[in-house]
């Protein structure tokens, strides 16, 4: 992984900063993600701690994070421990993927305590744990490690904390050249046996040493003593050349795509990048373009799961039962024949016998059918069969009002649900909570919050604001509670109103009636991205003045009419969609 002992030694080195600095807020916006507010010297921060095990990482972020209502039992143990407490030391241990914070606090009773923090970045394994520094007794971690799961180190409240297996590395900042000379000249794989030799090196790092050096095959052909040594030697001076500005911390953070085309950093510049380079200031700077959107979409994944599974077996269950309404509609369309064969049986009642199975009378129904085989009860008479098919007519006529009222009410809920699952495909964190909100408000989900939530009279969504190239605001609705505030109540009868047309998506409004040819653009290109039709070109988008949007009486969240509308073909970009800019209100 490009994390490694390097990247944490630069990580480490920019938190040298934190020293001193006072822990004024403690949340947990996550189960693996605790985010500290710090007062430095130089100003307030935000210090990302995340044990996840994809994305572990350590950093300063700008990013807003959406906070749980109640604070998780690990969150409210840190807020004990550590709120209000003073950051003493920074630590890494040796060059390995973990680091130590320290923090001062006075307790209850004003005594002064010294908490350790300990952030574990080791993907699957990763944890925060919060241990007493003087008796190294945890308090408690982030995530628990119990003795059915790790026999060798236990993870739990008031066990002492045991550090990670050893690897017994050499540390790269101390090697020496003679010795490293001799040890590679028996390595057939320079990258492998680096990697496997020095401490905290990652492969990336090693391939990195192994590109400087101009060594590129994994294996080569049996080299002679004076080969192998200058090949050697060469790979020294690439090594040399990568470790000094570690050693200095003279960092050159960089991100970019690697031979393979996937998208790598490190805290070292990288020689062997082939596209995509970019260069930052500090480690923190790079892990936050590096890692945010992933990570952000990797817990929105997550957290939208169970949401995905039960839309999709909803409209699972609204499919087949409009296969099932078909049916009986097919056969309710054959009331007519069973009124036709009543009658024709009344008509000839004395030409049949109890017992017939079947009677082929004449059908003066049809001219071109002179006559016309009904099926008969043996165990009926006459006039009981022709009663039966009558109560069948009837049954039949009178169902197909009620099959007509179901096939649309079940058209519309398959609507809705694929309304919702392109909701989510794009959905940030808090727009999944309004839309499992709005799950509940319909009835689809049990509120299982503990607490009641009082609806204040402000409470309203978070919309997404663009502003187009010409200074306009564009407002987007991402979900059925955005869409049906943005539409029914922010919007004024002159604002313009957009939306794909026949497509499930977002509503879309242009604010003031003053606008150019440039806005309208941008407004159906965002109006066509936040759709079903994102991957799509020429993409139909309907567009009119708000006083002719109208959401008809019952109808579900999000969904209007309209008229007076006229329609622009777009083909959504992403590019220019990210150069609109982006705000939350």
């Amino acid at each position: 992984m490009s994390l490694d002992g390097i990247v944490t030694r630069a990580i480490v080195h920019e938190l040298e900063k934190c020293r001193g600095a006072r822990i004024s807020k403690i949340y947990q916006p996550g189960d693996h993600d605790l985010l500290l507010h710090l007062r430095t010297r130089e100003g307030n921060a935000k210090l990302l701690l995340s044990a996840n095990p994809t994305y572990p990482r350590v950093h300063f972020t700008d990013r807003s994070f959406m906070n749980p209502q109640e604070a998780p039992m690990f969150c409210m143990l840190m807020r004990k421990h550590c709120e209000g407490g003073i950051i003493e030391d920074v630590a890494q241990v040796g060059m390995e993927r973990i680091i130590h914070l320290t923090v001062r606090q006075r307790d209850e009773l004003g005594d002064v305590s010294t908490k350790k923090i300990i952030v574990e970045l080791m993907g699957r394994h990763s944890n925060i744990i919060l241990t007493d520094h003087a008796s190294e007794t945890i308090l408690d971690g982030i995530h628990h490690v119990t003795p059915s799961i790790s026999s060798y180190r236990i993870v739990m409240p008031g066990f002492a904390y045991t550090e990670p297996p050893q690897q017994n590395k050499v540390d790269p900042l101390a090697a020496d050249r003679k010795d490293f000379i001799v040890k590679c000249s028996g390595a057939q794989d320079p990258v492998s046996w680096i990697v496997d030799t020095f401490s905290g090196v990652s492969p990336l790092v090693a391939q990195e040493i192994a590109h400087r050096a101009g060594i590129q095959a994994v294996s080569e052909p049996q080299l002679n003593e004076e080969e192998t040594y200058a090949r050697c030697s060469a790979l020294w001076e690439a090594f040399a050349s990568v470790m000094e500005p570690v050693r200095t911390h003279d960092y050159a953070p960089v991100s970019g795509a690697n031979a393979k085309g996937k998208i790598v950093f490190s805290a070292v510049n990288l020689t062997l990048l082939q596209d995509e380079i970019k260069h930052y200031d500090s480690i923190s700077a790079c892990m936050e373009d590096y890692f945010g959107e992933k990570a952000e979409r990797d817990t929105v994944k997550q957290k939208v799961s169970d949401l995905l599974r039960f839309l999709q077996n909803e409209r699972s269950k609204n499919i087949k039962k409009l296969d099932h309404l078909h049916k009986d509609l097919a056969e309710a369309d054959d009331a007519d024949k069973y009124r036709i064969y009543g009658e024709l049986l009344f008509a000839s009642l004395h030409t049949i016998q109890k017992g017939d199975k079947t009677a082929e009378l004449v059908n003066f129904y049809d001219e071109e059918q002179k006559t016309v085989a009904i099926p008969l009860d043996p165990l009926l008479t006459p006039s009981d069969n022709a009663q039966r098919y009558f109560k069948k007519y009837n049954k039949y006529k009178n169902s197909l009002v009620v099959i007509q009222e179901q096939l649309e009410k079940t058209k519309e809920e398959i609507r809705y649900m694929d309304e919702l699952l392109q909701q989510l495909s794009y959905a940030s964190m808090s727009d999944i909570d309004e839309i499992r909100e709005e799950l509940i408000q319909q009835g689809y989900l049990r509120d299982r919050s503990k607490k009641t939530k009082k609806k204040k009279k402000n409470d309203r969504p978070t919309l997404h604001v663009f502003t187009s190239s010409e200074g306009i605001e564009i407002y987007v609705g991402k979900n059925n509670l955005q869409n049906e505030y943005l539409t029914n109540k922010l919007a004024s009868s002159g604002d313009t109103w957009l939306h794909t047309k026949d497509i499930p998506g977002s509503h879309v409004v242009i604010r003031g009636g003053e606008y150019g040819d440039a806005t309208l653009e941008e407004a159906a290109m965002l109006a066509a991205y936040y759709s079903q039709a994102k991957e799509s070109s020429s993409v139909p988008v309907d567009y009119t003045l708000i006083r002719h949007v109208h959401k008809p009486n019952g109808a579900k969240p999000g969904f209007v009419i309209y008229d007076h509308q006229k329609t622009l073909v777009i083909t959504p970009d992403e590019k220019r969609i990210k150069s609109l800019a982006n705000a939350l209100k």
